[in-house]
């Protein structure tokens, strides 16, 4: 399972993994709760390998920023919390992403970025960061 079998719900708090499709949508399970809910195509559904994050010259892709905070917590949780004042949380996201676009980033979606980060250092997926990578060259080798 890669990152395009992790979700974020808007409206619901956390992540979820996917888990089946239906007809009018698709089954998830939170990560928080294990509990699963029914998730209709209407819904706003992001899909975390599909997220990217503004800076001045480009968009990194999600997965690259949460392999930048693995390395710089050498793969433990964030050393600030999602919590932490608007100023703690934007010094920590300059260390992690130096040239952010602090117009298009706010601090509310560094505190996201954090949360996602650390609920997937909790269920032990971020080794999905190195799965992807590896096809990745995988796939560059064999062109």
């Amino acid at each position: 399972m890669g990152l395009d079998k992790v979700l974020a719900i808007s409206g619901k708090p956390g992540l979820y993994k996917l888990i089946a499709q239906t007809r009018g949508g698709f089954v998830a399970e939170s990560l928080i709760d294990n509990k699963r809910i029914s998730v209709s195509v209407q819904q706003n559904v992001s899909v975390l390998s599909e997220i990217a994050i503004y800076t001045l010259t480009e968009e990194v892709p999600l997965r690259q920023v949460f392999t930048t905070i693995k390395d710089k917590e050498k793969g433990g949780q964030t050393s600030v919390k999602p919590k932490d004042s608007k100023d703690k949380l934007e010094e920590y996201f300059f260390d992690v992403l130096p040239d952010y676009d602090e117009d298009r980033v706010y601090a509310s979606d560094i505190k996201k970025v954090l949360q996602w980060y650390n609920l997937l250092h909790q269920h032990n997926m971020l080794s999905l960061l190195d799965d992807e990578n590896n096809e990745v060259k995988i796939h560059d080798e064999e062109e």
